[in-house]
């Protein structure tokens, strides 16, 4: 996959917390890069309410697949779409990039199931972010 796979980025700056001793990104902060794009495009895009909202999504499943180290300070991006729509569930693809690099530093896989906040139990997507999903569908 490169850059032009994905249809919207979110930069990010990383931290110096997000090292670890080996000098590098530590490998759980990328799935923290991927929450944070995948969750952003939600609230921005799709209206999701994080905090009174009817409907929250879990994440049920997630991997990533780590090409080239980060670390601090760099700027990255993060490249989102959308593999596959359900009912309600949406599996998101993922890459981070360096800045100006075509190539991804790691590329990334998280599947959501949208589930009514007081039972828990799967819902259907929102038509509002239904809508902006669809819009991400990959090819």
């Amino acid at each position: 996959m490169e850059r032009n796979d994905f249809p919207v980025f979110y930069p990010i700056s990383t931290r110096w917390m997000d090292n670890d001793v080996y000098g590098h990104v530590n490998n759980v902060t990328y799935y923290s890069y991927f929450d944070s794009a995948i969750n952003r495009y939600l609230i921005e895009e799709g209206g999701l309410d994080i905090h009174g909202g009817e409907v929250v999504g879990f994440v049920v499943s997630s991997n990533c697949q780590f090409r080239k180290p980060l670390a601090y300070p760099e700027a990255i991006a993060v490249g989102l779409r959308v593999a596959k729509l359900g009912n309600s569930s949406v599996t998101y693809e993922l890459a981070i990039f360096k800045e100006q690099d075509p190539e991804p530093a790691a590329l990334g896989q998280v599947v959501h199931v949208f589930v009514d906040r007081a039972s828990s139990q799967p819902t259907p997507i929102p038509e509002t972010i239904r809508r902006a999903l669809a819009s991400l569908t990959h090819q």
